[in-house]
């Protein structure tokens, strides 16, 4: 029955009946994995949410011995892969050793770091990201398929235990 329905999906809101709501997407996922276990077609379902908000987290402070620090160990890693493309061919002529050229890259990356960070005009004193999270999330069905969301759901919880 429901397992040949051709679902068109567009770069459009999808349309179609609310059959559950939750806080949190967690709680959806796992009320569209009962219904998929239950043997609803997967193309049928969305997970819609709704109240969107942007979150920023601030992770961390920023400061000059902070960006050196991290440029310092991306240059010695550089300075590594430097070492082992030139450092250790066959004819070892460049004579360059491992310390040296970790040394050397992790003061070129401490340098371009500070520099690039003097630059910024943007500059802010604390890192962050940035999250869209939903303050509600609901699972659509076609209208038609309403009733048959709610058998899947409950075959769902049967084949689960």
């Amino acid at each position: 029955m429901a397992k040949n329905l051709k679902i068109n999906v567009a770069n459009s809101l999808p349309n179609g009946t609310s059959v559950a709501d939750f806080n949190n997407y967690t709680q959806a996922v796992s009320f569209v994995e009962q219904v998929l276990r239950g043997d609803f077609p997967a193309n049928a379902i969305a997970i819609v949410g709704t109240k969107l908000t942007t979150v920023e987290r601030v992770r961390g402070k920023i400061n000059y011995s902070r960006v050196a620090g991290n440029g310092a160990i991306i240059g010695a890693w550089f300075g590594l892969i430097f070492y082992i493309i030139f450092g250790t061919s066959a004819e070892n002529t460049m004579q360059v050793t491992l310390i040296p050229a970790i040394i050397v890259g992790a003061g070129a990356g401490m340098l371009w770091q500070v520099i690039r960070f003097s630059v910024d005009k943007n500059k802010r004193s604390f890192s962050s990201t940035s999250q869209v999270v939903a303050a509600k999330y609901e699972v659509l069905v076609p209208s038609e398929l309403t009733a048959a969301v709610q058998e899947a759901f409950m075959r769902g919880a049967e084949t689960k235990s």
